[in-house]
């Protein structure tokens, strides 16, 4: 009787595997499938047998493209401002359907068991918090979100700030007597280009600040469903006693005081 047997990818063609994968012949961890959707848009919902989304996926995609490239040419040709804004509108819906197919198909993803640690990372990376629900740590919701905001608002505040100082630095050089900056020549030329690079400099600072927000999330998402199975239960218990030792059970008859003092360790769970 032949036997099917399942061709084993080569590790180094890593485009076997997600080759393989779509047609069934091996199985792909959640990370990879997601890895590749992002590469190829529909690629995970074909990996979940959900082929009926691939279609809604370009179409959206595809749609979006189609309306920002339409509504661009519009812009280009008359300058009318409100075609700019229905290109941008349509750049943004583009990203939101790409975004919400490798959402989807990490969602769908079947596995045999009930938590993966992996899908609250990609969670998280997706999505800040979306991790932290997933583990149930929901009181973490407002610190991340909490931490983010300060720091985007903090990236506003002082990117208006470079850009106003930034302006009056160059109309206070520019030669020209006839231009007149907004401090109305309250600031010199080295006060403002000083504000100028101090503003630089904190704008830089509070991104820096918002990505390892960014980051902190998804490290905190993806420790926190690593130990989500480790027991911390009551049961848990380390007791430490004296306890009496009889020599003899350890073949050392040899002794002339078969008993002393010990210590027992005794781990339960």
């Amino acid at each position: 009787m032949a036997s099917a047997q399942l061709t084993q990818p080569d590790a180094k063609e890593p485009g076997k595997n997600f080759w393989y994968g779509l047609t069934g012949r091996d199985s792909l961890s959640l990370t990879r499938v997601w890895e590749a959707s992002l590469v190829v848009p529909g690629y995970a919902q074909a990996y979940n047998r959900d082929y009926w989304k691939i279609p809604v996926v370009w179409a959206g995609i595809g749609g979006f493209l189609g309306s920002a490239i339409y509504h661009n040419i519009q812009y280009q040709q008359t300058g009318n401002t409100a075609y700019r804004q229905a290109r941008n509108w349509s750049y943004a819906g583009m990203a939101a359907a790409y975004w919400g197919s490798v959402l989807e198909g990490v969602v769908s993803y079947e596995t045999n068991r009930d938590f993966v640690p992996s899908r609250a990372t990609i969670y998280s990376a997706m999505l800040p918090g979306l991790g932290q629900i997933y583990n149930g740590d929901y009181w973490k919701l407002p610190i991340i979100y909490g931490g983010l905001l300060f720091t985007c608002y903090l990236v506003d505040f002082q990117s208006t700030q470079y850009n106003r100082y930034r302006t009056a630095y160059n109309l206070v050089t520019d030669g020209d007597p006839a231009t007149v900056d907004e401090f109305n020549g309250r600031l010199v030329e080295n006060k403002l280009q000083y504000y100028r690079d101090n503003s630089r400099r904190s704008r830089d600072y509070a991104i820096l600040f918002t990505v390892l927000v960014y980051i902190l999330n998804i490290v905190d998402a993806n420790v926190f469903a690593t130990l989500h199975d480790f027991d911390v239960s009551d049961d848990l218990a380390l007791r430490i006693n004296p306890t009496m030792i009889n020599y003899n059970s350890y073949a050392m008859q040899s002794r002339s005081d078969n008993i002393a003092l010990g210590l027992q360790i005794q781990w339960t769970f």
